[in-house]
């Protein structure tokens, strides 16, 4: 019906146009031209030119891509750039702090020193970050690329992650040497061979530290830039710092890769967190002023060493009280600064104790119970609460040992089995 309806319709027009003359004649041309547009492929050049006209947002910008060439953008010069990189890096940017983007870039190196020279830093951020991503385009940069330069980011502000420890060992005396290619290698493979869809960016550093960044994805997704996790491997000792992606389910995995590539057989987590990188290498590496058994105090001489310019009338009180908690917070904590921890966690299971005329509990089952101690400096406010009077001298071992035994995550029991699980 509508067919016959538009012819019926085509031949009155060309009835009308053959009694009213050639200036009308020209009517059933337009008609036939829109009609002809209305049934073009959307893939046709009219309907690109259509497309670019209506993404266009300002007089001088280029035309946006056609949908099906989104992903992967050419821009002006012939470069290829995906569009996820360029959005990447421009995020990236955007988390510097603004008098820091150059130092950053500097140290990234994908930019020569011609192109720094162009980009103006004096610019509010976004700004800055879209002339970085036009530079970026011009040398045509990857996620490889991207991938370092947040490395980069993330080294200079590591206390911005949480850190776990991990331990490893060996099965007994094997070589100790270690082979930087080898270990890549070995890393790569072995996740690579459970999962394909996975970015791997390692990065030196001088203090023989490698840093591994590893974006996950699934069998169908593209790794997830935005979630990666981070490891920090010094070679040649059993210690391992990860800060793990939110996606939980991949550590496994990346834990076995590490054991593989390093030559261990076993790995373990520590009880161990921060968001202090160094105050954990610190405390494992045992760089710390606290000294257990080697500490000895010098003898103080009962408070008789007064400034020069002290005032006679001043009475001091409780020297020695004051010597002595000086002493025992000495043999506790040492002399130096303390390894910068934010937290310690006790889970308590152990028995609820009362007389036997109150008879509290009939069941003997373990109390249950979590205590959390949260300082933006734990150990240096453990250590100031004996000189100050608000606790006692000497503090609880539980509070004291806790570089020591490297360790801020502590579970109590009965003492028959043992105070911290092993």
């Amino acid at each position: 019906m509508m067919r016959h309806g538009a012819g019926s319709d085509w031949s009155v027009r060309k009835a009308g146009a053959g009694s009213t003359g050639a200036s009308e004649a020209a009517g059933p041309r337009r008609v036939r031209r829109s009609r002809d547009s209305a049934h073009r492929c959307p893939l046709s050049e009219g309907s690109e030119h259509s497309s670019e006209r209506t993404h266009s947002n300002s007089p001088g910008r280029q035309p946006a891509p056609h949908p099906s060439a989104r992903t992967r953008p050419r821009f002006p010069g012939g470069s290829i750039m995906d569009a996820t990189v360029a959005e990447y890096i421009r995020r990236t940017v955007l988390k510097m702090p603004k008098d820091e983007i150059k130092m950053m870039l500097q140290k990234w190196g994908f930019l020569s020193e011609a192109q720094l020279q162009t980009l103006n830093f004096h610019q509010i951020k976004d700004n800055i970050s879209h002339e970085v991503v036009q530079l970026c385009e011009e040398n045509s940069a990857d996620i490889k690329q991207a991938a370092a330069l947040d490395i980069i980011y993330n080294h200079i502000y590591q206390n911005k992650r949480m850190w776990s420890v991990y331990q490893m060992k060996k099965s007994g005396e094997e070589d100790e040497y270690f082979d930087i290619a080898d270990f890549k290698k070995k890393f790569k493979r072995r996740i690579r061979s459970a999962l394909k869809n996975v970015t791997i960016t390692f990065k030196e550093y001088e203090d023989n530290a490698i840093w591994i960044r590893v974006a996950w994805g699934t069998p169908y997704k593209k790794p997830n830039q935005y979630k990666p996790s981070y490891v920090v491997y010094h070679s040649q000792t059993p210690y391992i710092f990860i800060s793990a992606s939110m996606l939980k389910s991949n550590l496994p995995l990346l834990c076995q890769a590490l054991i593989v590539a390093s030559n261990y057989h076993d790995i373990r987590e520590m009880e161990l967190r921060s968001h202090s990188l160094n105050s954990l290498k610190d405390i494992v590496f045992k760089r710390y002023s606290q000294n257990f058994e080697t500490y000895t105090p010098k003898p103080l001489q009962g408070g008789n060493v007064e400034p020069e310019n002290a005032d006679i009338r001043i009475i001091h009180e409780n020297g020695r009280e004051k010597e002595r908690i000086h002493r025992l917070n000495q043999e506790a904590f040492g002399s130096g600064p303390q390894p910068q921890l934010e937290f310690a966690q006790y889970k308590l299971e152990t028995m609820f104790k009362s007389g036997p005329k109150m008879d509290v509990l009939d069941k003997k089952e373990p109390f249950r119970c979590l205590v959390k101690f949260s300082s933006p400096h734990l150990l240096e406010s453990l250590k100031s609460l004996a000189p100050a009077g608000m606790a006692d001298a000497p503090l609880s071992p539980l509070l004291t040992c806790i570089p020591h035994k490297a360790r801020n995550y502590f579970k109590i029991r009965e003492k028959k089995k043992s105070f911290v699980s092993p």
